[in-house]
Formats: C-alpha cells, structure tokens, sequence
C-alpha cells in the first residue's frame, strides 16, 4: 500500500470583497490550492516573489545587466532578457 502524504492545514484571512468573489467556487480549497501552485511556478527565480532584491542579488544583477539587456520582443510584445553579444532571437526569426 503507498504512503500517503501528510496533508497539513493552513489558514488565512481574506477581505469581504475577496470572500464574496470565492462564493460561487464549488471546492475552494482546491481553487486556492491550485492558484498557488501555478503563481509558484511564475516567481522571479531572483526575488522569489518578494519584488525585491537583497544587496547581493542587487550587487549580481548588476554584474549580470553589464552584458545583457531587457527588452520587448517585437511580434508577442513579451519582456525578456537579452545577452548583448548575440542577437535577439525574436528578431533574428524574422528574418527567417
């Protein structure tokens, strides 16, 4: 027989305007389990999620932006870094 996990319950507190936007979910806790999930998956992998740096990271990045650059691709308007020495490759498939 396979172990099961152990579940563990966390709890926290929403405003009215949040408790009444989650009335029509059928199973919320799986709702928010899932949102939480999928928000995890889409953290800075610098910050983690927290919008800011520590003064190391900060001292890195900055290392790391010498020789890069953030920009819009030009077909799907997404943000992405760039590697200054190569081209950017949004643009380079539009040439193809």
């Amino acid at each position: 027989m396979a172990k099961q996990s152990r579940q563990e319950v966390i709890t926290f507190k929403v405003d009215a305007e949040l408790a009444r936007a989650m009335e029509g979910v059928p199973n919320r806790s799986e709702f928010i389990r899932r949102a939480i999930l999928v928000a995890l998956d889409n953290i800075c992998p610098l910050c983690k999620g927290t919008g800011s740096l520590t003064m190391d990271q900060l001292r890195h990045w900055e290392d790391f932006a010498r020789t890069h650059e953030v920009k819009r691709c030009a077909d799907c308007s997404a943000v992405h870094l760039v590697c200054a020495a190569v081209e950017d490759e949004c643009s380079r498939s539009n040439r193809s």
